[in-house]
């Protein structure tokens, strides 16, 4: 009973006292019919206040995200599905979503009747503006009698994750070179006498050294059998992202640290689908994707989501203490960096593996309205860079991906050209 008079309006709380007042001087004056009106003043808020929070707990709630990633500026829809069960009636709701700024105004609608046993669809669009993880909720209802004596607030649904992924340019095009896009996907390859072997055996073949008999075998199985030296081979690309809060410029969509994201899930996206294995990493050679080669929507749903969720470090200087890319062919995505990093970076992969590293001109990113020259440090990052092998491109805010990357596949040695930065 307090529970449901808890619900009572402005309205319904001063209707209640007015037929207290008026049920108060009915008896001190002894009308009957005054009485009358009293206890209907007094009966009809309590009444309608019973009626409203018993319809409430008949009311629930669902809903979908259409679809459930989403990529930053592009379009997405919400539906709510609503119903009632039992035969009492129910006035009007009113239904507020939880949606967060950065996803567009937050949505309110009225449902004057709510039909029984059906479901009313409701929709209303969603225009994220920035990658990551968001909470969508929850759906609170507010249900309201006809006469405004009384409401109730109410929670349907609990929230919603919606998975706001980076955007992604289409491709074209490799790198010049063997190994990138070969397909190969961590499959055995036969080296003989290099790194750590796995002995094997197999039949003889003519033309094979009787130096490798192996003998055990042989006289086991009663035929010429002979030891295959392997070395396990994990071959692909690894994809290098920088993304130290440090390192980058700008805020929000424009910034620096957005376009290295974009950058980096395209280029993965591109080679994962030419049947590259790919490897994800940060700029401390942390794994964050690992998906085999030939693509798909979920592996790269797996690339999409680890993007999403990426935060910016707070580590000053670019340190691994190893070659982040364990032998394989390397693609840096490099915010600012200097002399030190770039050491440290080059000493660690071996002289001849192929490297490339697309350096983002930062300070072009810093909010100035007319470009000026690029930095000394990105320049003398770019010079290391070159003189230790790797191919490099300059890419500033209003550098094309597309172009990037087709310059990018033409850099194949030291001494290759530049695209501006911030032409």
């Amino acid at each position: 009973m307090w529970r449901s008079l808890s619900g009572l309006t402005t309205r319904g709380r001063c209707l209640l006292a007015a037929g207290v007042a008026a049920a108060v001087c009915a008896a001190v004056l002894d009308e009957r019919d005054l009485l009358r009106i009293a206890v209907f003043v007094i009966t009809l808020p309590l009444f309608v206040a019973l009626l409203a929070s018993a319809s409430k707990v008949r009311i629930g709630a669902s809903r979908t995200l259409l679809p459930e990633r989403v990529p930053a500026g592009g379009h997405g829809e919400v539906r709510l599905d609503l119903w009632r069960d039992g035969r009492l009636p129910a006035g009007d709701v009113l239904l507020e979503d939880g949606v967060p700024y950065v996803l567009g105004s937050r949505p309110r609608f009225v449902v004057e009747r709510l039909p029984q046993h059906r479901s009313v669809a409701l929709r209303y669009p969603i225009q994220p503006a920035l990658r990551g993880i968001q909470r969508i909720g929850p759906l609170r209802a507010t249900i309201t009698d006809p006469f405004g004596l009384c409401e109730f607030e109410r929670d349907l649904t609990s929230f919603s994750r919606l998975v706001v992924v980076p955007r992604v340019v289409r491709l074209w095009g490799l790198p010049i070179g063997a190994g990138i896009g070969s397909g190969d996907d961590g499959s055995i390859r036969l080296h003989a006498g290099q790194g750590e072997t796995d002995v094997s055996v197999r039949q003889y073949r003519t033309g094979d050294d009787m130096r490798k008999v192996h003998w055990r075998s042989t006289a086991r199985r009663d035929e010429i059998m002979v030891r295959v030296e392997e070395r396990a081979w994990r071959g692909g690309t690894t994809v290098l992202l920088d993304h130290r809060a440090a390192a980058h410029h700008g805020s929000g969509a424009t910034a620096s640290l957005e376009w290295a994201v974009e950058f980096a899930a395209s280029v993965c996206l591109h080679l994962g689908h030419a049947g590259n294995r790919v490897r994800l990493v940060s700029e401390h050679g942390r794994v964050l994707a690992d998906t085999p080669g030939g693509g798909g929507p979920q592996y790269d749903n797996v690339v999409l989501d680890a993007l999403a969720a990426l935060q910016p470090t707070h580590e000053r200087e670019l340190t691994t203490g190893f070659d982040p890319a364990q032998g394989q062919e390397l693609i840096a995505v490099l915010g600012t960096v200097g002399k030190d990093a770039v050491t440290e970076l080059t000493r660690r992969r071996p002289r001849g593996t192929r490297s490339f590293a697309v350096l983002l001109d930062t300070p072009a990113w810093s909010g100035s309205v007319s470009p000026g020259p690029r930095s000394t440090s990105t320049d003398e990052a770019a010079t290391l860079l070159r003189a230790a092998g790797w191919g490099v491109v300059v890419a500033g805010p209003r550098s094309p991906m597309t172009q990037v990357w087709s310059e990018l596949c033409r850099t194949v040695a030291p001494g290759t050209s530049l695209l501006g930065g911030v032409s």
